[in-house]
């Protein structure tokens, strides 16, 4: 009889112990998903390249992490690479541009020549875009609002961006190409360029 009941105890321990573990790892499962979808829809977003338009520095097919964060404690700077809401149409689709022009900025492009002027270069500045294996094709001569932002692709032939569908509003870019994780021969972490300017 005594050892019936022992049994009966320690069977009754080992459920309480299984059911204790079992609720723990329910509340990590928890816990972790929660974290999971608040930096996934909040911090940072995978984004997948199609398409050309910004060869040769982003390939089609390659796996980028877009940093949602920056831009809710900091404005966006020129050269960073960016991902915004497509400006015509249904907004479902996404695009990935390099920022050009600043809000309140003019932004000119004539005989392959970006010219940028704004409050410190009035006279403006021819923009050197080393990065780029082309020039810049196409005319235009476009002021930018408060809240807006000129985009160019840097395969500057192949890209349909701000010389075509015009200046880009801030609430609709997503957040900043911040890492490319894929694929690992080309994995890096991506800071917008250092432009050379006058002084």
């Amino acid at each position: 009889m005594e050892d019936q009941q022992k049994e009966a105890a320690l069977e009754q321990s080992t459920v309480g112990v299984v059911g204790v573990f079992l609720l723990e790892l329910l509340k990590v499962a928890i816990l972790a998903g929660v974290t999971i979808f608040l930096v996934r829809h909040f911090l940072f977003k995978p984004f997948y390249v199609k398409g050309q338009s910004m060869e040769p520095s982003f390939l089609s097919s390659e796996y980028l992490i877009i940093d949602e964060l920056s831009y809710r404690l900091r404005e966006p700077v020129r050269g960073e690479v960016v991902v915004f809401k497509e400006p015509l149409g249904s907004q479902k689709d996404f695009y990935l541009k390099r920022i050009i022009g600043l809000p309140g900025e003019r932004v000119k492009l004539e005989d392959n020549t970006i010219i940028i002027y704004n409050e410190e270069h009035p006279k403006g500045f021819v923009l050197i875009e080393d990065y780029l294996t082309e020039a810049t094709p196409g005319s235009k001569h476009v002021e930018l609002g408060d809240d807006q932002y000129f985009v160019l692709g840097d395969n500057r032939d192949a890209s349909f961006d701000s010389r075509r569908f015009g200046p880009i509003k801030q609430n609709m870019i997503v957040g900043r190409a911040w890492l490319r994780g894929w694929p690992f021969s080309r994995f890096s972490f991506l800071d917008a360029p250092v432009y050379n300017t006058p002084e």
